[in-house]
């Protein structure tokens, strides 16, 4: 019989990104392997080696905009898990999310076996109810559920974070940085001025400077590209933005998205990190990334969408002449 196995992860593109080492342990030991993500983690699931296929479902208890609760949509995704023909499932959530909704979900659908990290007791929802440390980095996480549900990386796998490959061709020349001014979340945001001041400093040490954004961020990436820097906001996909991380130098970016596909294609890293969550769990995985910002500052594991300080000390703090130190650090590494 055909073991079509489901990979659950709900929020973000950088969080289904971390998945990856989980999902080819799981891809190592099944036949078929079904991703369900957000609509903001779909285009990151497709380039996840090891992905069969895709299920889109926007999670009304993960989303940080959620829509509100709809008995029908609930009863749909059921019905489409169902049709999947689903036999087992592992479930990845991040620390302070529940993997217990979702569990009773594909309980609902069928699914016969189903295993989760869950500190609240589960009842008949779980068969492997996993406990772990939650200050290891996000992916050895991942990967620790995918062994106790009974799911190993195949031999020769680094257990890094990877892409599919090939890439599209990209038509950039060798020799430049990438710099992604925006994030997710604003308290994890390098402040715009910080970020144009950073595109003159990095053209006045003799580097292209290209600034990606997706679509939304077209006039943030217009300001800080200014007259010196390439404005690319708006103008790429995720394996598009996977392509030009892939040829760049070294990537300065916040603690969002492309900072982990950064990673995921082994480009360097600076890392514009703010505290508001563990970096010992979030910061860039595999690429020894420069961290920068002020790790003890109030704002510290506060979780904050919004920065709750005044200024924004943590971020900053760091000068655009910073930025270029660190550059010249990652690259010479």
């Amino acid at each position: 019989m055909t073991r079509t196995v489901l990979v659950a992860r709900l929020d973000n593109a950088g969080d289904v990104l971390l998945q990856g080492p989980l999902v080819r342990a799981v891809a190592a030991g099944a036949d078929r392997v079904v991703f369900l993500a957000s609509p903001q983690g779909t285009a990151a699931a497709e380039l996840l080696p090891g992905v069969d296929d895709v299920l889109t479902w926007h999670c009304p208890w993960i989303d940080g905009s959620p829509q509100p609760v709809d008995a029908d949509d609930l009863a749909a995704l059921v019905d489409r898990v169902r049709a999947l023909g689903v036999d087992e499932a592992v479930v990845s959530t991040s620390f302070h999310q529940s993997p217990l909704p979702l569990a009773l979900l594909l309980r609902t659908a069928g699914v016969g076996r189903i295993s989760a990290i869950s500190v609240d007791y589960p009842g008949s929802l779980l068969d492997v109810r996993h406990r772990v440390d939650d200050d290891l980095p996000e992916p050895e996480r991942a990967l620790s559920l995918a062994r106790a549900a009974g799911f190993e990386l195949p031999a020769g796998d680094d257990g890094l974070l990877a892409v599919r490959r090939p890439l599209p061709a990209t038509g950039q020349a060798p020799g430049y940085v990438v710099l992604h001014p925006g994030a997710s979340v604003p308290a994890r945001a390098w402040p715009a001025g910080h970020c144009a001041g950073a595109v003159e400093a990095l053209t006045d040490a003799g580097w292209r400077v290209l600034v990606t954004g997706g679509p939304g961020e077209r006039a943030l990436t217009a300001a800080i590209a200014g007259t010196r820097g390439t404005d690319l906001g708006g103008a790429t996909t995720l394996a598009e933005m996977a392509a030009l991380l892939d040829g760049a130098a070294a990537v300065v970016v916040g603690n969002t998205g492309p900072a982990h596909l950064a990673a995921a294609v082994g480009t360097p890293v600076v890392s514009l990190f703010s505290p508001v969550v563990p970096a010992v769990r979030w910061a860039p995985y595999g690429v020894r990334p420069e961290l920068l910002g002020d790790q003890s500052a109030p704002c510290r594991d506060t979780r904050a969408r919004e920065c709750p300080v005044p200024g924004h000390p943590c971020l900053s703090s760091v000068s655009p002449a910073d930025v270029v130190a660190a550059v010249d650090k990652v690259v010479a590494s």
